[in-house]
């Protein structure tokens, strides 16, 4: 029985990171809420640093969809 890797399959590729910049941004309003609402000090820095690093994500998917749109020019 050989192991054989699959195939890089970048079909649905923009589709799949474009649902997780969707997500990310919904996260995101929901965290500011939540921010917004909250006396505890230590939820809302904890709050505040994960949207920090969701911004941090997010541009890393831009730049990957933006990486996806150029190899689906390139091999089209």
């Amino acid at each position: 029985m050989s192991n054989k890797p699959k195939p890089d399959d970048r079909r649905d590729n923009v589709n799949k990171i474009q649902e997780n910049i969707d997500n990310t941004i919904k996260n995101y309003r929901l965290a500011e809420d939540m921010i917004s609402l909250t006396d505890d000090e230590k939820t809302r820095r904890d709050l505040e640093e994960k949207n920090r690093r969701r911004l941090e994500s997010l541009e890393g998917m831009k730049e990957e969809i933006r990486d996806e749109a150029e190899h689906a020019k390139r091999f089209k």
